[in-house]
């Protein structure tokens, strides 16, 4: 007979996880955007040794909670803007849980039939709404490096194997060189991805950009078959876009592969900034990220591929106790077993709809354009056009810069980070949460003003 009490305690620890997390998220309001120095001497708590003898669940859970939950960053809420990271969405969390509930190994069909159709269909959706080509495969993997290192994988494999190199058999030494051709304002992620994939940072062609941080097309060079070419769709200091018209054009003309770097600027093209984009479609592959602008939860990212079975080629991983079809998710992406990441993607497409997508991209840019206006007249100077959610800043001063800053993420009201532009420090405001307000913006000028 089953275990009627074990079964009551498993529901009972559920339960009390359900409502430590519904206390938390209804005090996010409140919060200290970043943790106090109470808070983070409270971590000390977890620095135990091992018990041997386990603890209880529910002695487990409370430590986690009680010390755990104060020293959090409040990116859940609506006045952090740092890192380009949006608030979990109802919705997108909620189906977070119950797929957690599943314990779903979303690999493929037979392993999970829902969350294989799921996902799918979200696929069918982030196509749709993106408008990329139809055909393409998707992949739902764990963040923008992810998808940026499958995405540069797949792109080599095709090329070489045009050139009649079978790259899985013959590996990389000997292998015809393949190029790469980028922007020199292109992000630590795509660096890393090349890294890792052994091209060799020194190997890289950086093009200088304009005075907006967009690649120089003027200065692009005479491409070939065995090039790939990487684009930003939003750069992370200025949120500008590289013009994907004319380097796609010129790309497709010699055969080369484009990849563009869409982490959180390809949401654009769902918004009435869609013109920033023009010419984006006519690239090979793509990565985004949902948690970025989508508020999703982590871990939902997806890299887009507009050859299926190129990504699914250089992706595989049936054996013969696992075979599955191209379009499985453990033929798309790094992972084998794996969570089903894209519920929260469909989750959130589901429930936004067109319309509703239209409106955060377009709000949260708003957004961003009100802080740039108002910060601009009370004496800052606004570095970049502000063309999306992006809002880079300067003080009078170096020093004032890094006053400010400081001061504003000791208060504990807002968060933001910072950066630098030419040379000099900056700090970036980025508006990404859904639950961002007017007059959470409003405070946070204030806050920086009077921190001066």
């Amino acid at each position: 007979m089953p275990d009627i009490d074990a079964a009551r305690s498993e529901l009972d620890l559920l339960e009390e996880a359900d409502r430590r997390a519904r206390l938390y998220t209804d005090g996010i309001p409140g919060r200290r955007v970043f943790p106090d120095a109470e808070a983070l001497a409270a971590l000390d708590r977890f620095d135990e040794k091992l018990p041997e003898r386990g603890k209880t669940d529910l002695d487990t859970l409370r430590l986690l909670d009680e010390a755990g939950s104060q020293a959090t960053v409040a990116s859940n809420g609506p006045r952090y803007f740092g890192f380009v990271v949006g608030a979990t969405l109802p919705v997108a969390a909620a189906a977070d849980r119950l797929v957690l509930a599943w314990d779903q190994g979303a690999l493929m069909h037979v392993a999970s039939p829902v969350a294989a159709r799921v996902e799918a269909q979200a696929a069918r959706w982030l196509l749709e709404i993106l408008d990329l080509p139809a055909e393409s495969g998707v992949g739902f993997t764990t963040s923008a490096t992810a998808g940026t290192l499958i995405a540069l994988a797949a792109a080599r494999r095709r090329l070489l194997a045009r050139e009649g190199w079978d790259l899985d058999e013959q590996g990389t030494a000997g292998a015809p060189a393949i190029r790469i051709v980028t922007s020199a304002q292109i992000h630590v992620v795509v660096k890393k991805a090349i890294r890792i994939l052994g091209f060799g940072l020194g190997n890289v062609e950086f093009l200088p950009v304009d005075a907006f941080g967009r690649l120089d097309a003027t200065q692009l060079p005479a491409l070939d078959p065995r090039t790939i070419v990487i684009l930003q769709a939003g750069e992370v200091n200025t949120g500008e876009f590289d013009p994907f018209g004319p380097v796609v054009r010129a790309a497709q003309a010699a055969g080369a592969w484009v990849h563009v770097d869409g982490a959180f600027g390809l949401w654009a093209r769902a918004s009435s900034r869609r013109s920033l984009t023009d010419g984006v479609e006519g690239a090979d592959s793509w990565t985004t990220d949902g948690h970025k602008w989508l508020n999703t939860p982590y871990d939902s990212a997806m890299v887009i591929v507009r050859d299926r079975e190129a990504l699914a080629g250089a992706m595989n991983s049936d054996a013969a106790y696992s075979i599955a079809s191209g379009d499985a998710q453990k033929n798309l992406t790094l992972e084998f077993s794996r969570r089903a990441r894209g519920v929260a993607v469909w989750a959130a497409l589901r429930s936004l709809g067109r319309d509703g997508v239209r409106e955060l991209i377009d709000r949260t840019s708003d957004l961003a354009v009100l802080a740039a206006d108002e910060l601009r007249a009370n004496g800052f100077e606004v570095l970049n056009r502000v063309v999306i959610n992006q809002v880079l800043v300067r003080g009078r001063t170096d020093a004032e810069t890094a006053q400010v800053l400081r001061a504003v993420q000791d208060s504990g009201e807002f968060w933001f980070g910072p950066s630098s532009w030419e040379g000099r420090p900056a700090f970036r405001i980025s508006v990404s949460s859904w639950r961002t307000q007017e007059t959470d913006v409003r405070a946070l000028v204030r806050a920086i003003s009077a921190a001066r």
